[in-house]
């Protein structure tokens, strides 16, 4: 048997690869689906938030008024997060592909959950609201679809909608939705339950968030879906998932730990409608 602590560079870098894969396909549903920024530096960074102008007009030969637009931004605060795991007889996971596949998966999935997690936190602190407590019907679907118009949220292919497992197969009910003669063909996101109806991108999404008021017979649970624009939600990433493999003689083990550094924030309250679900 070789040596424990002789990890080739070459599999921890094939296993790096394996989880972030994993991440990208399996794990993070939202992150494509907001505004993003990449290796940023320190513990925060802002996104720039400009205001709506308006134009005017001028006389023969005068000066154009300014549109004094409104600059302001926001701060994202980046966490650290781990997802970290034993694997006694390193040397057995190496030859054995479905047995580190399996690691890294796990690994990469739990990752992704936690991006969507800090996606989601940021899309709760909007402040518009459709409640439809009973089934999602057609009527409330067109009740949000209209504030998100009177909002003027841009209609530029970048709107989209997460709802619950629930709330997806009461969509299926309705016959504009189910119905190709009203939905594109192609999802917008392969291998995921996805489509695109009312120029808005749809995905079903289990991790949304519940609350359950009364108790007892009384109790009702509510969950939380949301419609939005991609540029409402500041997503920034100052590590991307890297993993890192030690051994420790102590447990005759090693610990495999995939980490990332990420933040999320809300830019633009107007671009985010919440609609209250039966869970």
């Amino acid at each position: 048997m070789s040596n424990p602590t002789d990890i080739s560079v070459a599999f921890i870098k094939q296993f790096e690869s394996e989880v972030h894969l994993k991440y990208q396909q399996e794990g993070s549903l939202l992150r494509n689906m907001v505004r993003t920024k990449n290796n940023v530096k320190g513990k925060s960074t802002t996104f720039q938030i400009i205001g709506k102008g308006s134009a005017s007009t001028k006389n023969r030969h005068g000066t154009v008024t300014p549109m004094n637009l409104v600059h302001t931004n926001i701060e994202v605060t980046l966490s650290d997060f781990y997802a970290g795991e034993w694997v006694d007889k390193l040397d057995e996971l190496k030859t054995n592909i479905d047995e580190r596949g399996a690691v890294a998966k796990t690994e990469g999935y739990a990752l992704g959950r936690k991006t969507d997690d800090l996606i989601i936190a940021a899309l709760a602190t909007a402040t518009t609201t459709v409640n439809a407590t009973a089934a999602l019907n057609l009527s409330k679907v067109l009740e949000a679809f209209a504030k998100f118009n009177e909002l003027e949220v841009p209609d530029d292919g970048e709107r989209y909608a997460v709802v619950t497992p629930k709330a997806w197969n009461e969509l299926l009910q309705i016959d504009q939705f189910a119905k190709s003669d009203y939905v594109e063909d192609k999802p917008f996101m392969k291998g995921k339950n996805c489509k695109k109806w009312l120029g808005i991108n749809w995905c079903m999404h289990s991790g949304l968030p519940t609350t359950t008021t009364g108790e007892g017979q009384n109790a009702v649970t509510t969950a939380t879906c949301f419609l939005f624009h991609k540029s409402a939600i500041g997503f920034a990433s100052g590590a991307d998932v890297t993993v890192d493999i030690t051994w420790h003689g102590d447990h005759a083990a090693h610990f495999i730990n995939s980490m990332m550094s990420q933040g999320a924030g809300l830019i633009d309250d107007d671009g985010v409608i919440k609609i209250t679900v039966a869970a």
